[in-house]
């Protein structure tokens, strides 16, 4: 988190954000020289008709396309090797992931398992995905997992109940296509949840060990917009303002968190959506407050700027006082946008299912990013306080 701290980022090629950016995938396909894609997407965004929005698009244009919707939230090893399949049968030159987080992610596996060998947990982070499939072109529907600026994925494995992290150049999209209007149909939960995993991908690179100023840039940036419009896009879904905002947001983040690395919250996110099915941008809203108090007296100085961007606090705060009403801040956000815990979901964990998800976030790397490293015990007692 020094000046001295050497930067490394990574990006797509092709960058276009606003109303009407998706619309432009025939002309960007054809800058780009690819002729058949593949549409990796889910049933949902299908039966909502936002594809048929691409593919008339495509139809115009002439090129040939094909359709995998087998997508499912918190996509598989089985749901990539499914896609993989419809791949290879295709002879497509390139893959539109269309959707959230889970297409987007699936859609990044299936072109690099296309040309790298054996099984996509044999890839799992730290390692580096560097030999590139087909070029990727991310079409994100929602505004927050930034996962087509990133050079991350994330898998579960249907073996035994695991999230894993996938990085590299072979994780980074070609281009990628930000077209707010497609979070207007968004019901209040998934807005609330995808706007809050976008703050917390804003807050984990602005304070993780791994910071940079120019990831600084996009954290800063990114944190207000979210918090000044969130509340209105969750009572309002036609409000295009926020709902601009929030995307543009989640973008932001993106370029943040995929440079600088995500921390505690994430690491310990990953189990819970993997062994109780819980959506990752909740699990993440559950854990923010409670791990953002952890962890704020090892790095005082970031957590309260994080809070006087945000109008938590006032400039003339303190250090610690402006840290203590980020906590109470981000604890009045989940108030606000309802955030359960697990138990009102009716989720229960036993002390060895505790161990277990400690045991998986410390192996995950991410919470060895986070301004305090916690311990494997310290892990199980955060999970106990948001239970």
């Amino acid at each position: 988190m020094t000046t001295e701290t050497l930067g490394r980022v990574q990006s797509p090629r092709i960058i276009r954000i606003g109303r009407g950016a998706a619309l432009e995938v025939a002309e960007v396909l054809k800058q780009l020289g690819l002729s058949r894609p593949l549409i990796v997407t889910d049933a949902g965004l299908v039966a909502l008709g936002h594809v048929a929005r691409i593919t008339d698009v495509l139809d115009q244009a002439a090129p040939p396309w094909g359709l995998f919707d087998g997508v499912t939230p918190d996509p598989t090893d089985a749901c990539v090797d499914q896609g993989l399949t419809a791949f290879r049968e295709g002879r497509y030159d390139c893959i539109i992931g269309f959707g959230g987080g889970s297409p987007m992610d699936a859609a990044k596996a299936i072109s690099f398992m296309a040309v790298n060998p054996g099984h996509v947990r044999d890839y799992k982070a730290p390692a580096q995905i560097d030999r590139c499939g087909v070029p990727v072109i991310c079409i994100p529907t929602t505004g927050g997992t930034g996962s087509e600026m990133t050079r991350w994925c994330v898998i579960t494995d249907t073996t035994a109940p695991e999230k894993y992290n996938l990085s590299g150049l072979a994780c980074v999209a070609t281009a990628a296509l930000i077209d707010w209007s497609f979070t207007t149909t968004l019901p209040a939960r998934i807005t609330a949840d995808t706007a809050v995993d976008s703050l917390t991908h804003a807050i984990e690179a602005y304070v993780s060990r791994k910071a940079h100023p120019y990831t600084d840039g996009f954290a800063l940036h990114a944190m207000p917009l979210i918090t000044s419009h969130v509340r209105r896009a969750y009572a309002d879904p036609d409000d295009a303002e926020a709902r601009e905002a929030l995307m543009r947001a989640a973008s932001l983040a993106g370029m943040a968190f995929s440079n600088a690395s995500v921390a505690l919250v994430h690491g310990m996110s990953r189990p819970i959506g993997a062994h109780f099915h819980v959506a990752h941008g909740l699990s993440n809203a559950m854990l923010l407050p409670a791990v953002t108090a952890f962890s704020v007296g090892h790095a005082q100085a970031r957590y309260a700027t994080c809070a006087r961007v945000m109008g938590m606090a006032k400039d003339k705060d303190t250090d610690k006082t402006a840290c203590s009403k980020l906590v109470e801040g981000l604890t009045l956000l989940n108030t606000d946008l309802h955030v359960p815990t697990p138990s009102d979901l009716g989720h229960k964990a036993s002390p060895d299912m505790l161990a277990l998800m400690a045991d998986q976030a410390l192996a995950s790397g991410s919470p060895q990013n986070n301004p305090r490293v916690p311990t494997g015990a310290e892990i199980i007692s955060l999970y106990q306080d948001i239970w």
